[in-house]
């Protein structure tokens, strides 16, 4: 009966041991399912991001071609731009050369006006000076 004893109790040890380690993994079971849990959720908010960035990046990849054309054509209205500078500067200088042209051509005009005058005003004296000798 002794030995039945000490077998029971040893069964009993057992059994208390196994039941231990059974709580024990049971417990680690618990903890990685838990952290598994953790890792979807992670998982997911990692994909989201990663969709919401993808996004952004395609938005922001739109936006810089927008602003390369955007470049490109300011570019070419600089070009244009500094174009039309230069023949406004050019038509600018041939209106100055033209101005000056029309003053000198104009201060001529008066000068032939008053000598025509003058040669009329000559002649009417000499026609009448000619008439008093033809009387």
């Amino acid at each position: 009966m002794e030995k039945l004893r000490e077998k029971m109790n040893k069964l009993k040890l057992d059994a208390e041991t196994w039941q231990e380690k059974s709580d024990e993994q049971t417990e680690k079971v618990k903890t990685l399912e838990q952290k598994l849990l953790e890792k979807d959720n992670e998982i997911k908010a990692l994909t989201t991001k990663n969709q919401t960035l993808e996004e952004e990046n395609e938005k922001v990849s739109g936006e810089l071609e927008d602003l390369k054309k955007v470049a490109g054509e300011s570019t070419q209205l600089k070009s244009t731009n500094e174009n039309y500078t230069k023949k406004n500067s050019m038509l600018e200088e041939e209106l100055e050369a033209s101005d000056k042209n029309l003053k000198e051509t104009t201060a001529k005009l008066r000068e032939t006006d008053v000598k025509a005058e003058q040669l009329e005003k000559k002649v009417a004296s000499l026609e009448a000076e000619k008439a008093e000798l033809e009387t």
